[in-house]
This record gives C-alpha cells, sequence and structure tokens, in this order.
C-alpha cells in the first residue's frame, strides 16, 4: 500500500500541497482529479522521490520515501513505474532501445532475453512489436508514445504505477484506448495504478476510487459513486463544469 500523510510542499513562497492525506490500495485504479495547477503531478512526483516534501510522509510498503538512503530509494523505484505526461521517451533511440533501457540499466539478463522481454511488453500495451519496435518516437502518433512509456514504465514488472494525464491531447478514440489499456494491465496483471487526470469521462469508465485535489488538500476521496454523489460544492461543479460556481467557490475561499 502507499500511504500519504500529511504531505505538505512549499515551492518559494508558494504552498502548493498544504495537507494531503490519502491511501492507495493495492490492485485498484486510483484517480487524482483536480484543476491544472493544482499539484496533482507533485504528488505522484514525491511517491517516487523525485520531489522532497517540506514537510509529511509518504509510505511505499511501509517505507518513507523522503527518508530513504540511496539503496532503499533504489529498491522502492523498483517497485514502482512512472510514465511522464509527454512520454519522456529517448529521441535519440529506437522503441526497443527506450524500453529496454530498465532492463539494461538494472538487470544482467542477455541482449537476447532482453529483446525477447521487450517485445512482449510491446504487445501487453497493445502495440505491434514487430511493427513499432525500430521506429523512433517522433514517428510514432501521440498515443502510440504514451503506450511505449507505459511498455517502458511497466518493464519491469513494478507493483505500482503512476501515470501523469495519460490520456491528455488525445481524441476520445484513442483516450478510451488508453484508459482499457490501464484496466487491462491494472486486472490482469494485477498492479496497483495511481492516475492524474482531469478527464471525468476516462475517469468514471475504470476508476475504483476517486481522489479531488483542491486548495492543497485531498477534498474528497471514495468510489466513482460517491464522487458522482458527493455534496461538496467545489466537487459539484467539477463534475458539472459550471466555471461560475467555481470561481465563486475560489474567491470565498480565498
Amino acid at each position: 500500500m502507499i500511504e500519504i500523510r500529511h504531505l505538505k510542499k512549499v515551492f518559494g513562497t508558494k504552498e502548493v500541497l498544504k495537507d494531503v492525506n490519502l491511501n492507495i490500495e493495492d490492485e485498484k485504479i486510483t484517480y487524482i482529479l483536480g484543476l491544472s495547477g493544482q499539484g496533482k503531478s507533485t504528488i505522484i512526483k514525491h511517491i517516487v522521490g523525485l520531489l522532497k516534501p517540506t514537510s509529511g510522509e509518504i509510505l511505499v510498503d511501509g517505507l518513507d520515501v523522503a527518508k530513504a538512503d540511496l539503496k532503499t530509494l533504489y529498491e522502492i523505484r523498483k517497485k514502482v513505474g512512472f510514465t511522464f505526461q509527454e512520454g519522456a521517451l529517448f529521441d535519440s533511440m529506437n522503441i526497443l532501445d527506450n524500453v529496454a533501457f530498465p532492463l539494461r540499466e538494472h538487470t544482467k539478463m542477455k541482449e537476447k532475453d532482453i529483446k525477447e522481454k521487450v517485445f512482449k511488453t510491446l504487445e501487453m500495451v497493445g502495440l505491434d512489436s514487430k511493427r513499432v519496435a525500430y521506429l523512433y518516437p517522433h514517428e510514432l502518433s501521440g498515443g502510440m508514445r504514451k503506450r511505449a512509456a507505459t511498455a517502458r514504465a511497466i518493464i519491469l514488472t513494478p507493483k505500482y504505477i503512476l501515470y501523469d494525464e495519460p490520456t491528455s491531447g488525445l481524441d476520445p478514440i484513442i483516450s478510451d484506448r488508453i484508459t482499457k489499456m490501464i484496466e487491462n494491465l491494472t486486472r490482469e496483471y494485477k498492479m496497483t495504478s495511481i492516475v492524474i487526470s482531469h478527464d471525468l469521462k476516462e475517469t468514471f469508465k475504470s476508476a475504483d476510487f476517486v481522489a479531488m485535489l483542491y486548495n492543497g488538500y485531498i477534498i474528497e476521496y471514495g468510489s466513482v459513486e460517491e464522487f458522482k454523489n458527493s455534496k461538496n460544492p467545489v466537487v459539484k461543479a467539477f463534475i458539472q463544469g459550471d466555471s461560475g460556481e467555481f470561481e465563486k467557490l475560489s474567491q470565498e475561499n480565498i
């Protein structure tokens, strides 16, 4: 389980996360929603140790990421796959080498075995391995790049996988395919998925749990049905896409 306790993060004079508390259930899909700039991506960057909290704890299977030494952090990161919003594939490498990178860095597998695992993993995320393995990132569509980035993130068979805006900038058909891929990987391979998003349609298709970040706090957490039926006025305005009401509530909270 991933446990986030009283997480606070300040950048300069800006307090982005004020007191975030959230438990991520194993083998489930948890979406974290919120407006742009609220700090959603900041939360998951703490989970892999890319950011250090101003205060608070981030526990991955009982280990505090913020206090981990380099050896422990290395072990934690092997459990956690991370997909960046733009994919973050290496432009100078073909897809085979991109996906193989973690295996070459962290294992002593033979090249023949590495290639075999890369091809298998590409197929797992719905890519034709023989067709895309030797292409470069710029030769793939946006949806294909996100799938390739996911293949790289899961190549070490992590327990947890973090998705940062996986459907951002994609058309509805490709977004649906990405959502189904996340669901299939979670269910079939018993992974635990955390998805950062503001896409309600895709969230409601596959989420087991939904959390909403607002003004530095998690203001709502529950199942999809519980989230849809929330009495919280901010959550209701977000779901309804009511910018006027949202602006009014924001002013009241200043």
